[in-house]
């Protein structure tokens, strides 16, 4: 039988479906599209047998885990972070491979979004007599997968914005200077949010105040997110250091000036035209082409301007700050360019999330208000 009555589950369920969901987190750098997920099969109280989903088109967690547990998978009980599929992919599904070790229990975090799956797995593990439950830790569970579950459900990625502002609320002096705002830790840990992003956006101006790499200078870094230029005007250089870096970089443009075009592709871009809307790309449409790219995770890494119209059109789901003890004054930039924001009616209200210090800086997590949860 299936069920989902997270007051049923005991505190040894408590214990190994935190396991599995640490597990999952190994994965955070390296699964991408693929959604992170744990797994540990436990037999008469005891851990057997431990697996993640470490890469795309490579084994998923259950197959591991059962692979490390062997025979002792009969007659187990097996938690895992996310509802095993059941739908020939990359790779078989897993509800086979549970089924076929004879396991007696399964025990899933949270349902799969991805419509090939959503309860189908957990219903096909209960048709071969296996007790199937759902919803235990499906809170931490949703936290793995973000991107993934937003894109499965609507079609669209999860956009992190980052930025970086002095305490007064600014992002570069007047003269356009930015770096460096925040300390290295701060920029330690931007390291860690780019590696765990299926994309960095960013806009033109961005790439010609400061001719950024956007790549992820981690140790032992295996996958580099995909690049994106939102640039109305087609005005990258040729030489930008973006350009140059392994993998790929996707420029979308508005313009048809041929011979920019063919510079930019010559160069090692991936000029793509979209429509235009308010004297720009549009942003819908650019969402749109992310998801054609199976883009789980956004970092957004731009100035005022984009920000401020990503922002407007509602398409920013969380809010990184990093905050720094320095003043820069009323003429420095500030964080959004939000011109039709004329009254206190007009305020785009945001709920704080998290605080952490990183050295002297300060990191703020703020999810929108208009994000409904």
């Amino acid at each position: 039988m299936m069920k989902n009555n997270a007051m049923a589950f005991s505190a040894d369920d408590h214990r190994f479906m935190s396991r599995a969901i640490q597990l999952a987190k190994r994965g955070l750098y390296t699964t991408d599209p693929n959604p992170r997920v744990g797994c540990v099969v436990v037999n008469k109280g005891t851990i057997v047998g431990e697996g993640w989903h470490q890469k795309a088109g490579e084994a998923h967690a259950e197959v591991n885990a059962l692979a490390a547990a062997g025979q002792r998978a009969e007659a187990a009980t097996v938690y895992v972070s996310l509802e095993p599929c059941c739908h020939q992919g990359k790779t078989p599904p897993c509800t086979d491979a549970l089924i076929a070790a004879k396991v007696e229990r399964v025990v899933a975090a949270m349902q799969d979004p991805n419509p090939n799956v959503a309860g189908n797995g957990l219903q096909q593990l209960t048709n071969a007599g296996i007790i199937a439950e759902v919803g235990l830790l499906e809170i931490q569970a949703h936290e793995l997968n973000p991107g993934f579950i937003q894109r499965m459900k609507t079609s669209r990625p999860y956009v992190r914005n980052k930025l970086a502002m002095s305490v007064d609320g600014r992002t570069a002096m007047a003269d356009g200077t930015s770096k460096w705002i925040t300390s290295e830790a701060a920029r330690l840990d931007v390291q860690g949010l780019r590696a765990q992003s299926s994309a960095i956006v960013t806009g033109a101006g961005t790439i010609l105040a400061d001719d950024p790499a956007m790549t992820v200078r981690l140790e032992n870094t295996e996958r580099q997110p995909e690049r994106i230029i939102i640039d109305t005007n087609l005005s990258t250089p040729v030489a930008a250091k973006i350009l140059k870096q392994s993998g790929q970089t996707h420029i979308l443009t508005c313009s048809d000036d041929e011979y920019a075009i063919d510079q930019l592709t010559r160069a090692g871009a991936k000029v793509i035209t979209l429509p235009k809307v308010k004297n720009r790309v549009d942003l819908h449409a650019m969402m749109d082409y992310l998801n054609e790219l199976e883009v789980n995770e956004v970092l957004l890494e731009t100035g005022a301007t984009l920000s401020g119209a990503m922002l407007e059109e509602k398409l920013i789901d969380e809010i990184i700050v990093y905050m720094a003890p320095v003043v820069m004054g009323d003429q420095a930039r500030g964080l959004f360019r939000l011109p039709h924001l004329n009254s206190m009616s007009d305020r785009i209200e945001l709920n704080l999330k998290s605080t952490r210090i990183l050295g002297n800086d300060v990191r703020l997590t703020y999810t929108p208000d208009y994000i409904v949860k």
